[in-house]
């Protein structure tokens, strides 16, 4: 319906700058892990742009503004946002939108989590969500932007076009964000030595100035050069590809003088590595390019080198398994630990982090076996036939009852009251449905208007089944969007970690890409269909053996898949999960979708559960 009012972003020395002579909302923003930039508060705001006009490589510590922010420091010179307690690193940028937009007003809109909090919108998708109330839209599709949801301004809510579920949004004033002007300054205008002003004597700062020099001797170690012997006697600059960072000697660091010892290392490939050790120095005059190249994109971690053939004798390594914090060190530990030993001038290496185990050994096709209990080895879902369904006013009346003295409450639909007619009164006609009528679900006891309930109907799956939008009730037989595909399992016989005296069950999954049906989000639509086919693991135990019969009753359902957008990559019209978590990862738990996890069984249960699946299902 609207595009987004873009943001302007010209890159200087690693800092943005508005166009020249043109007055500019200044927005900083951090990067998830999702991908998305996510906007910092404009109080934030306006603290990194008043540090930033004293120092232009100077750290923020954000703590200052606000306490929930106490962990991170913004490092101005890489533009990237550290977290003391984890060691976490992220990109963050200078970002510019019109002061008549939203920022420059003041205006933040924000969606209600389920933790009953809010959360503001990103940026383009808040400014996109101003232009359209402004212009008095009575609703706003945010499919353009690859969200799949329906904004309504009438009743201020947000509606998921797939599962039809409803939040609150609201619009409120804030302080608005700083405003710039003025021509792009040159990189060399930009202070490069250290902090002219009197440093802050508060206890964040102080870390923060006690440990900056050592933070950047880390960082400047990931992309330690390795010196290798050539055939004509000089002597080649071989660097590592794991770490666009700073370079570990500069031109104004280099030692100018002793004598270069060598040692020579054989890597596994064969090549003789030469490094140095901590009381030598390196060849005099020799130069290493890509210094202060830090802003990359995407999250920045500690990374290692490529061999531990190449990690010069006497070097201590701290055995850091993964990012998680799942190993014989914390992340977080390991890298206090690290800037600590650089501070002392002394050597570090991190070991590198395990790949997960994401397949079991090759099976021959004999030692596969069925599942005991489960007739077959397959399960197949062809294109959605669709019946002829009842009027959904009958559909609906089927599982209310008709209240004649409403609370005065509000019907969480429409969000207009009870005892007023619905919001939807003039948009939808039925027999015999008044826009003031309200009914009440049968199992749960939660009422709506008559016409909210047939327009979220309608909004659906028309498969002659309703689930009540406040408590998830389910009233009929649920079914979903999954789009046509085939559904294998069977026993093989290795063990999962935490199930050793059990084999397991593997199930495969494949979708292939196809045309989106009149269910999906854009019918006639090319979809993509991306890790197909999908191993998934359980153990071959009762419970396992449970949860795999309600997975095949819920493939059947075509609950497993749906179509949207991803949340790992952001690509739109895609075959995502749909809310029932499966174990991809066979012999380890890197990622969190592998085993050991003793409450997987039991969460998935209850996911299912969710779903309308239960073990009432089974008895059928």
């Amino acid at each position: 319906m609207l595009r987004p009012s873009s943001g302007v972003l010209i890159s200087v020395n690693g800092l943005g700058f508005p166009p020249q002579n043109l007055a500019r909302v200044v927005v900083w923003e951090w990067l998830n892990e999702h991908g998305r930039w996510r906007p910092y508060t404009a109080a934030v705001c306006h603290h990194i742009e008043n540090v930033l006009k004293e120092d232009a490589r100077g750290s923020v510590v954000l703590g200052q503004v606000d306490p929930q922010l106490a962990p991170y420091i913004i490092d101005l010179q890489s533009m990237h946002q550290f977290r003391q307690d984890t060691g976490t690193m992220r990109p963050v940028r200078r970002n510019f939108y019109d002061p008549s937009s939203a920022p420059g007003k003041g205006i933040v809109w924000e969606w209600e989590n389920d933790n009953n909090s809010w959360t503001p919108y990103d940026m383009d998708i808040c400014i996109t969500i101003q232009n359209a109330y402004e212009k008095q839209h009575p609703w706003l599709d945010l499919s353009s932007l690859g969200f799949c949801y329906l904004i309504y301004f009438n009743s201020m809510s947000q509606m998921n076009r797939q599962t039809q579920r409803k939040r609150r949004l609201r619009r409120r004033m804030d302080l608005a964000y700083p405003l710039t002007m003025g021509s792009i300054p040159k990189s060399q205008s930009w202070p490069v030595g250290t902090n002219s002003g009197q440093p802050c004597s508060c206890q964040q700062c102080l870390l923060v100035n006690s440990t900056r020099a050592a933070s950047n001797a880390i960082l400047a170690s990931q992309r330690r050069k390795v010196y290798v012997g050539n055939s004509n006697g000089t002597l080649a600059v071989r660097q590592s590809n794991t770490f666009n960072g700073t370079a570990l000697w500069s031109a104004g660091t280099m030692p100018t003088g002793g004598t270069a010892k060598m040692e020579q290392v054989r890597s596994p490939s064969g090549m003789q590595v030469t490094t140095f050790s901590r009381s030598q120095s390196a060849p005099t005059g020799t130069q290493l390019p890509g210094q202060n190249n830090l802003n990359r994109p995407g999250t920045q971690r500690v990374a290692v080198l490529s061999t531990r053939a190449s990690i010069p004798p006497g070097v201590p390594a701290l055995p850091v398994k993964n990012l998680n914090g799942t190993g014989p060190v914390h992340p977080a530990l390991a890298g206090m630990t690290g800037i600590l030993m650089c501070a002392a001038g002394l050597p570090v290496c991190l070991t590198r982090a395990p790949k997960p185990i994401l397949h079991p050994p090759p099976v021959s096709k004999s030692d596969i076996k069925p599942v005991p209990g489960i007739n077959g080895i397959c399960r197949k879902t062809k294109k959605k036939h669709l019946k002829k369904s009842k009027n959904p006013e009958d559909v609906v009346r089927r599982y209310i009852q008709k209240v004649k003295s409403p609370p005065d409450e509000d019907c969480t639909i429409c969000m207009e009251r009870l005892v007023a007619s619905s919001g939807y009164e003039g948009l939808l006609s039925h027999r015999g449905a008044k826009p003031e009528l309200v009914g009440k679900l049968g199992k749960c006891g939660h009422m709506y208007h008559l016409l909210c309930l047939v327009a979220m109907y309608n909004n659906g799956n028309k498969d002659g089944s309703l689930q009540c939008p406040t408590c998830k009730a389910i009233y009929g037989e649920k079914t979903g969007t999954q789009p046509p595909g085939k559904m294998e399992f069977h026993i093989i016989p290795h063990s999962l970690p935490g199930y050793t005296e059990s084999k397991t069950i593997r199930i495969v999954y494949d979708i292939p890409t196809g045309i989106q049906g009149p269910e999906h989000p854009n019918p006639g639509k090319k979809f993509t269909a991306r890790g197909f086919p999908r191993h998934c693991y359980l153990p071959d135990n009762e419970k396992g053996r449970k949860v795999l019969k309600l997975l095949i009753v819920a493939w059947d359902r075509r609950l497993i898949f749906t179509i949207g957008t991803s949340s790992t990559t952001g690509e739109c019209d895609t075959v995502v999960w749909n809310e029932i978590h499966h174990k991809t990862e066979f012999g380890s738990n890197l990622t969190g979708h592998g085993y050991p996890d003793p409450n997987y069984l039991d969460n998935v249960l209850a996911e299912l559960m969710a779903q309308g699946v239960s073990e009432a299902n089974l008895k059928d």
